[in-house]
Order: structure tokens, then sequence, then C-alpha cells
């Protein structure tokens, strides 16, 4: 299995009160399609998956399965948990929404500290789904899980037989080398989209990112500017994704990037807690630094 272009990851959809809103599902998916977005990645870092149950999970699955094949998006689940019976569980609901592949990070409470039982997890988790294509989500930053990436990739296919790639939002550039290099590499997502056109230099042609939610534009303008071979254009674009992800970074990214939503009209609610809420002055200040710079005229 080989994913390009970009993949979204969707925001969790929230009402006032916090709880979830499936009804916003359908226009999540028909905005990432009219947006030109390849795939949605659900109920990761930015779908807040560890502010959510496994119920909830599971419905949220249930919701991107019917409004992914409706708008003709690929859906990836992750199905990451701290506890191997959830884990499972996820993994099936995933199989009976009809994803297309399912993928998750390592446990971040009792870490892993070796490759080898890093993958024994992945196969006891996907046991039930050993037919699912399977993409490791390094994202040590968030899960403190830092495991020699590419002895991972050179283990894995004995092991887990769904295996196919790795989500790398890893900072390692050189690690991604030697898995990029390898006789049989696996399929790499880029995790970075403020530096998109590194992972493009690199040989990744698939990249999963929050920021696509709402500035899709800027990022096909990237890829189409690098594959035309207009390296300045391509660097130009990513300048702009650059100071606009440090712009809603300043205000804490998580809640900061779900509240540009409803200005990109799909309104996905609030962040859910721990998460911090932004208030009226601090979504009137990023909306005002946003016109500024050009924001609402980049994304057309």
């Amino acid at each position: 299995m080989k994913l390009t272009g970009l993949i979204a990851a969707p925001h969790s959809p929230f009402r006032a009160d916090h709880s979830l809103n499936l009804e916003c599902v359908p226009q999540q998916a028909a905005h990432l399609a009219a947006c030109g977005v390849n795939g949605a990645f659900v109920t990761g870092t930015t779908g807040e998956c560890h502010s959510l149950t496994t119920a909830e999970r599971a419905q949220l699955f249930a919701a991107w399965g019917e409004a992914a094949r409706e708008h003709g998006v690929q859906f990836i689940a992750h199905i990451g948990h701290n506890n191997l019976p959830d884990a499972r569980a996820l993994a099936v609901a995933a199989q009976e929404a009809g994803a297309d592949a399912i993928s998750a990070m390592a446990p971040n409470f009792f870490k892993t500290k070796h490759a080898a039982d890093l993958v024994d997890w992945f196969a006891r988790i996907t046991e039930p789904v050993p037919s699912m294509p399977f993409y490791f989500y390094d994202i040590p930053g968030m899960t403190g899980v830092m495991i020699d990436t590419a002895d991972f990739v050179l283990r894995a296919p004995d092991t887990l037989p769904g295996f196919v790639g790795v989500k790398y939002s890893n900072p390692d550039r050189e690690q991604l080398q030697r898995i990029l290099a390898m006789e049989a590499a696996p399929d790499i997502l880029w995790g970075c989209d403020e530096e998109l056109l590194d992972g493009l230099k690199l040989g990744c042609r698939g990249a999963v990112g929050s920021s696509y939610n709402f500035a899709a534009a800027i990022y096909h303008r990237v890829m189409t500017a690098y594959m035309a071979g207009n390296l300045q254009e391509a660097q130009q674009w990513q300048e702009r994704s650059l100071q606009l992800i440090e712009t809603i970074a300043a205000r804490g990214y998580m809640h900061s990037a779900k509240a540009v939503m409803p200005w990109v009209g799909v309104d996905c609610g609030p962040a859910r807690p721990p998460l911090a809420q932004a208030s009226p002055k601090e979504l009137s200040s990023l909306q005002m630094e946003l016109e500024t710079m050009g924001f609402f005229e980049w994304i057309h």
C-alpha cells in the first residue's frame, strides 16, 4: 500500500459542552475532498485521541468510514492506546468501519525501549485484523518512546503481517534517510507540515498533517512547484506555511489550530480539556493577524 498527497489529521468535533459531535464529520470529509486532500488520519494527536473514550473513537471511526466513502477520501484509523484490550477493540472497530488502513503510536505510560518489543506490541494489538495495512506512528516528541525506527522497519515484516509503513513525525532525518535507502523501504508518510519541502526532497510522496485541514492550498502549491522543478517558488510557499504555523503555535497550537476551522467553513467546536480554551480576545487577535499576513488569500 502507498499513500500519496496530503492526508489531513482531522480534529475530533465537539459541541460547546465538549460532547462528541458526530454530525460534523460529513462536513469535515466534504471540506477535505473539496480542498484536494486525499485522506484523513482519524483520532491521532490532532484528533485528541487520549482525550477520547474508546467508545467515542469507535463512533468516530464509524462516522468517518461512511463519510470517507461518500466523498472519496481514504480513511486511516489511529488505534494507538495504552492498554491491549482497548487497542484491539479499536482495531476491530476500524475494520468494521471500512478503514483503508490502521496506525498506532507507541504506548506512552509504560514505554517500550527496544524495537523488538514495540513490534511485538503492535502484533498483539493488530492480531484480530491481520490483513489490514498498518502504519507505525513514530512521534517520540509526544510519546517519549525513542526506539531505533530503522531497526523496527527491518523487524516488522517478520512479525507484523500488515506492516506497510511509518507515519514519520520524528526529527531524526539521518535515520529517515537510512530507512528510505533500504532495498525494501516501507511507505513513509511525512509528518511535519512546516517542513514538507524537506520531506519531498528526501523522497516522501505522502504527508499527514494538521494544517492540511485549513491550509491545504498552501501545501498543494509547495508540491506542485517542487514537482515542476521550481524550488524557489516551492520554498516561498513553504515559508508562508512556517509563518502560519508559528503564528498559531504562539497562542498554543492544538486549540488555536482548531479555532481556525470555523473561519474556513467547518466548525469543529472547542478543544476538549485539559487542552486550553481560547478566549474571544485571543481568537480576535489571531484572526486579525492571519488576515494581515494574507492567510485568507493564500488558501484560495
